[in-house]
Protein backbone atom coordinates (compact mmCIF):
# COMPACT_ATOMS: atom_id res chain seq x y z
CA UNK A 1 0.00 0.00 0.00
CA UNK A 2 1.19 3.16 -1.04
CA UNK A 3 -0.41 7.04 0.20
CA UNK A 4 0.39 10.09 -1.73
CA UNK A 5 0.43 13.45 -0.64
CA UNK A 6 0.89 16.35 -2.79
CA UNK A 7 1.98 20.08 -1.97
CA UNK A 8 3.02 23.00 -3.91
CA UNK A 9 0.15 23.97 -5.16
CA UNK A 10 -1.03 27.83 -5.65
CA UNK A 11 -1.84 30.83 -7.50
CA UNK A 12 0.90 32.01 -10.22
CA UNK A 13 1.07 34.73 -12.83
CA UNK A 14 1.26 33.53 -17.05
CA UNK A 15 5.32 32.39 -17.34
CA UNK A 16 5.74 31.73 -13.65
CA UNK A 17 6.79 28.61 -11.76
CA UNK A 18 6.05 26.08 -9.14
CA UNK A 19 7.08 23.29 -8.06
CA UNK A 20 5.23 19.81 -6.29
CA UNK A 21 6.12 17.84 -4.49
CA UNK A 22 4.54 14.67 -3.53
CA UNK A 23 5.53 12.80 -0.39
CA UNK A 24 4.67 8.77 -0.29
CA UNK A 25 4.76 6.44 2.90
CA UNK A 26 5.58 3.09 2.25
CA UNK A 27 8.80 0.98 2.02
CA UNK A 28 7.90 0.34 -1.63
CA UNK A 29 8.17 3.51 -3.01
CA UNK A 30 10.97 2.89 -4.74
CA UNK A 31 9.86 0.16 -6.73
CA UNK A 32 7.42 2.05 -8.26
CA UNK A 33 7.79 4.68 -11.51
CA UNK A 34 5.87 7.50 -10.18
CA UNK A 35 4.09 9.84 -12.62
CA UNK A 36 2.10 13.09 -12.20
CA UNK A 37 -1.52 13.85 -14.04
CA UNK A 38 -3.51 16.94 -14.23
CA UNK A 39 -7.48 17.44 -14.75
CA UNK A 40 -8.96 20.90 -15.94
CA UNK A 41 -12.99 21.99 -15.30
CA UNK A 42 -15.10 20.03 -17.46
CA UNK A 43 -11.81 17.90 -18.97
CA UNK A 44 -10.81 14.28 -18.49
CA UNK A 45 -7.41 13.55 -16.48
CA UNK A 46 -4.54 13.84 -18.68
CA UNK A 47 -1.03 12.16 -18.32
CA UNK A 48 1.39 14.53 -17.70
CA UNK A 49 5.20 13.29 -16.75
CA UNK A 50 6.42 9.98 -15.37
CA UNK A 51 9.87 8.89 -14.18
CA UNK A 52 10.84 5.16 -13.52
CA UNK A 53 11.61 3.58 -10.50
CA UNK A 54 15.62 3.29 -10.38
CA UNK A 55 16.68 4.34 -13.96
CA UNK A 56 15.65 7.89 -14.16
CA UNK A 57 13.98 7.60 -17.35
CA UNK A 58 11.27 9.97 -17.68
CA UNK A 59 8.59 10.63 -19.94
CA UNK A 60 6.28 14.12 -20.69
CA UNK A 61 2.93 14.90 -22.47
CA UNK A 62 3.88 17.17 -25.64
CA UNK A 63 2.06 19.79 -24.46
CA UNK A 64 4.62 20.31 -21.46
CA UNK A 65 8.10 18.88 -22.93
CA UNK A 66 10.78 21.54 -22.21
CA UNK A 67 8.85 23.14 -19.61
CA UNK A 68 8.12 20.42 -16.79
CA UNK A 69 10.77 18.69 -15.35
CA UNK A 70 9.90 15.33 -13.10
CA UNK A 71 11.99 14.11 -10.28
CA UNK A 72 12.50 12.17 -7.79
CA UNK A 73 14.57 11.71 -4.24
CA UNK A 74 14.20 7.55 -3.42
CA UNK A 75 16.25 8.38 0.28
CA UNK A 76 13.20 10.75 0.83
CA UNK A 77 10.15 9.41 -0.85
CA UNK A 78 9.02 11.96 -2.71
CA UNK A 79 8.12 13.11 -6.66
CA UNK A 80 8.82 16.46 -7.85
CA UNK A 81 7.29 18.21 -10.50
CA UNK A 82 9.29 21.41 -11.60
CA UNK A 83 6.79 23.37 -14.00
CA UNK A 84 8.41 26.81 -15.57
CA UNK A 85 7.01 28.66 -18.50
CA UNK A 86 3.64 28.20 -17.17
CA UNK A 87 0.07 29.04 -19.21
CA UNK A 88 -3.01 29.64 -18.52
CA UNK A 89 -3.68 26.21 -20.26
CA UNK A 90 -1.99 24.56 -17.50
CA UNK A 91 -4.65 25.15 -14.74
CA UNK A 92 -5.94 22.14 -13.15
CA UNK A 93 -5.65 19.89 -10.28
CA UNK A 94 -2.46 17.98 -10.11
CA UNK A 95 -2.55 14.85 -9.42
CA UNK A 96 0.26 12.23 -8.33
CA UNK A 97 0.40 8.89 -9.33
CA UNK A 98 2.29 5.59 -8.51
CA UNK A 99 2.34 2.33 -10.60
CA UNK A 100 4.14 0.92 -14.25
CA UNK A 101 5.13 3.79 -15.94
CA UNK A 102 3.22 1.93 -19.45
CA UNK A 103 0.36 2.04 -17.31
CA UNK A 104 0.51 5.58 -16.83
CA UNK A 105 1.40 6.62 -20.09
CA UNK A 106 -2.11 5.20 -20.52
CA UNK A 107 -3.91 7.18 -17.90
CA UNK A 108 -3.61 4.19 -15.59
CA UNK A 109 -1.62 4.14 -12.11
CA UNK A 110 -2.16 2.01 -8.87
CA UNK A 111 -2.31 4.68 -6.47
CA UNK A 112 -3.53 8.47 -6.44
CA UNK A 113 -3.05 11.43 -4.18
CA UNK A 114 -5.71 14.07 -3.59
CA UNK A 115 -4.63 16.70 -6.38
CA UNK A 116 -3.21 19.85 -5.59
CA UNK A 117 -4.71 23.00 -7.48
CA UNK A 118 -2.84 24.71 -10.13
CA UNK A 119 -3.60 27.81 -11.27
CA UNK A 120 -2.00 30.29 -13.95
CA UNK A 121 -3.68 33.60 -14.13
CA UNK A 122 -3.47 35.49 -17.66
Amino acid sequence: QVQLVESGGGLVQDGGSLRLSCAASGRTFSSYAMGWFRQAPGKEREFVATIMSSVRITDYADSVKGRFTISRDNTKNTVYLQMNSLKPEDTAVYYCAAGSIVTMRKGRADYWGQGTQVTVSS
